[in-house]
């Protein structure tokens, strides 16, 4: 769904409305207060009485729209722009396309990112798992900015992410507070299916992956990236089209709010191959009570 087709399946409010209304109702209101689905069309103001419990609803309660004061033909323009920019959209832009404020438009980007949270399936068979860092570079900043340690894992001004991706599959991410021996296999325990194969490379905190994986290591210290099908390339991928979106779109993400960051670049990655991630999106937007 991009912009031309927003303006011409919502032109109107009313439209949007309509569309909000048969996702989470299927065109038969409930009362997200009782649940009960007897009650009164107030059809000027758009929202419905409840006979049950006596209180008024409209589509808007308990979804990331509740209490906006903007079109909705907005709110589905910033959805289809976050979804159709591989390497995200900065508020700034959003605020210039869809003619909001900037901090309009961040509120709006983080409501969106808030929805964008993945399934908790496990993933299965052949499964890379590997560790960034997101932070700036030393030699970019001033002489007074600079930091002890700013390259590799030592950098004390960079955010440690962890990850796994299922080969032809799906891709988990989230900030840790480090890459420790127990908080890579806590990850992993979680989030892997026992008998699956993790491919990772030699660093010291994947040892003991075995007892309840087969285990895969490219040695990169040594120059070896790929051996066969073991590699964590996909991976690396990954990290650089979440690096690049950091670096060229936002600039500085902090560590307060990475993790939304994380989730959207995630969501967008695991729907890759959706075509209607739009509708899905939508869906998740009003189905968040």
């Amino acid at each position: 769904m991009n912009i031309i087709q927003i303006y011409r399946t919502f032109p109107k409010q009313q439209d949007c409305i309509n569309h909000l209304e048969k996702v989470r109702w299927n065109d038969k209101p409930k009362c997200p207060y009782c649940k009960s689905t007897n009650q009164t069309s107030m059809p000027k103001e758009n929202r419905y009485h409840c006979n049950n419990c006596n209180t008024s609803f409209s589509v808007m309660v308990g979804t990331i729209f509740e209490n906006t004061k903007l079109d909705f033909q907005k709110w589905f323009l910033a959805i289809s722009l976050m979804l159709n920019a591989k390497k995200g959209i900065s508020a700034r832009q959003l605020a210039r396309d869809i003619e909001v404020t900037k901090d309009t438009a961040w509120f709006m980007m983080m409501r969106i990112r808030k929805i964008m949270i993945e399934n908790n399936e496990l993933l299965k068979g052949i499964i890379e798992a590997d560790e960034t860092y997101i932070g700036g570079k030393n030699k970019n900043r001033h002489s007074d900015k600079k930091t002890k340690g700013g390259q590799g894992r030592g950098g004390e001004d960079k955010t440690p992410v962890i990850g796994i991706l299922e080969r032809g599959g799906n891709v988990k991410a989230k900030k840790a507070k480090d890459v420790s021996n127990k908080t890579l296999k806590s990850f992993i325990n979680q989030n892997v299916k026992r008998g699956s194969t993790i491919m990772t490379d030699e660093w010291k905190s994947y040892k003991g992956l075995s007892l309840l994986f087969g285990h895969e290591i490219v040695k990169h210290s040594m120059g070896e990236y790929v051996n066969g099908a073991v590699h964590t390339n996909t991976l690396e991928g990954f990290w650089s089209l979440l690096k690049r979106g950091i670096i060229g779109q936002y600039h500085y993400v902090s560590p307060k709010y990475l993790n939304k960051y994380i989730n959207e670049f995630c969501f967008r990655y695991n729907n890759r191959k959706n075509k209607d991630i739009f509708s899905l999106t939508v869906k998740k937007a009003v189905n968040i009570m």
